[in-house]
């Protein structure tokens, strides 16, 4: 039989259009954390409280509350007034806790200051003047005063989305030139508080065992509970000082009560978009930008899918799939997660297999099979078009 372009034409574009626009994504079984991510044969791990960590057993615990009512601590870069009676500004005056942690007053004081209340600062630089013939021994006659608390460095390991040291209540440079121009009695620095280095951290996953957050000084160590950050309560929130460490046990499980913004999450996440397929032939042209990509901490997959503007459109295009590409905090696991566009907008159970968007993830959106058909006809139309010019012009 004579093959013409034609038959030639009809054949290639059935065998292209044959193809699956996108096979079905393959996981590893440990790789689902979510059960809205549905993956066959695969269960989400349950939650248990995790044991004390090991480090801890040689320190000794103490009430939440404890550290809560605690004097606040000194830390580097704090600023403070001294004021020495009868003095002609030649001791008194503004001094700042150098970053070894240490006070220095003229070089005639050398005081320990960092992780120490102020009180306990003051006397002992008392002491040191008193010592070096600088002052007489009058009550009350060296006042130390806060005029201004710093940020402070802090560690920060476990179930958050970005572990290591971070700066809690760190201050603008304006904010800063306030303080110190209209001092007052004493400073009080809300950021330098357990939520903001949480937050500054990334904030908790949902894997985390929020009712048993770690916060270690020095020997002794604390258990605060930050669930009522979800429920309309009043959590735990003590202030930190330079050198603290924080660990948040992970749960093992996903918690989706969790994934919310609070005081103790992030606010907003940023997830990568791609959406070549058609009417757009790029993202461009999706108008996919730094807005789009951002959404506020509990967006879902299908609130993703809108932004990326791989909802809607034409009847041939409705049918499109997405991929949703993600990773377990848990075990580090990768998981990518496919679905078809139009279940996820016309399910009634759609929250079901709607997962939640984690920060850094990423979705692709591909072609109805009916757009992979007409791509297909213009694919072989383009490769057998000068053929079949070719015959005609063999034929005449």
């Amino acid at each position: 039989m004579k093959i013409t372009p034609s038959i030639a034409l009809m054949t290639g574009t059935c065998l292209i259009a044959g193809c699956a626009t996108m096979p079905t994504p393959r996981n590893l079984p440990a790789a689902q954390y979510q059960a809205e991510q549905q993956l066959s044969g695969a269960v989400p791990a349950p939650c248990a409280l995790p044991p004390v960590p090991a480090p801890l057993s040689a320190l000794a615990r103490v009430e939440a509350g404890t550290l809560a009512e605690a004097p606040d601590l000194l830390g580097p870069g704090d600023r403070l007034r001294l004021a020495v009676s009868g003095d002609k500004n030649i001791l008194s005056g503004s001094y700042v806790v150098g970053a070894n942690g240490r006070l220095t007053i003229d070089g005639v004081a050398d005081i320990a200051a960092a992780g120490r209340p102020l009180r306990r600062v003051e006397r002992d630089l008392r002491s040191a003047l008193l010592a070096n013939g600088l002052i007489r021994d009058i009550a009350a006659n060296v006042q130390l005063s806060a005029v201004e608390a710093a940020g402070v460095q802090v560690s920060v390991s476990g179930a958050v989305f970005e572990p290591g040291l971070v700066r809690a209540g760190e201050r603008s440079a304006d904010a800063r030139a306030t303080t110190v121009d209209h001092p007052a009695a004493g400073d009080f620095n809300a950021g330098r508080a357990l939520s903001s280095a949480l937050r500054a951290a990334g904030g908790i996953r949902p894997d985390a065992a929020a009712g048993s957050i770690y916060l270690i000084r020095g020997d002794h160590y604390a258990v605060i509970d930050v669930t009522a950050a979800f429920s309309g309560g009043v959590p735990a929130d003590p202030q930190l000082a330079a050198g603290d460490r924080i660990i948040v046990p992970s749960a093992g499980c996903f918690q989706p009560q969790f994934v919310r913004p609070s005081s103790v999450t992030a606010p907003g996440v940023r997830v990568y978009l791609s959406n070549l397929s058609r009417p757009a032939a790029s993202n461009a042209a999706s108008a996919i930008g730094r807005d789009s990509t951002s959404f506020p901490y509990g967006a879902r997959m299908l609130e993703g899918l809108v932004s990326a503007n791989c909802v809607g459109g034409s009847a041939l295009n409705a049918a499109r799939r997405a991929v949703l590409i993600s990773r377990n905090p848990t075990n580090g696991h990768s998981v990518v997660i496919a679905r078809h566009v139009e279940e996820l907008v016309r399910d009634a159970s759609r929250d079901g297999m709607n997962p939640f968007l984690m920060p850094g993830d990423a979705i692709a959106c591909y072609d109805s099979s009916a757009m992979t058909l007409v791509d297909a006809v213009g694919v072989v139309g383009s490769l057998l078009g000068p053929a079949a010019l070719a015959h005609g012009l063999t034929k005449n």
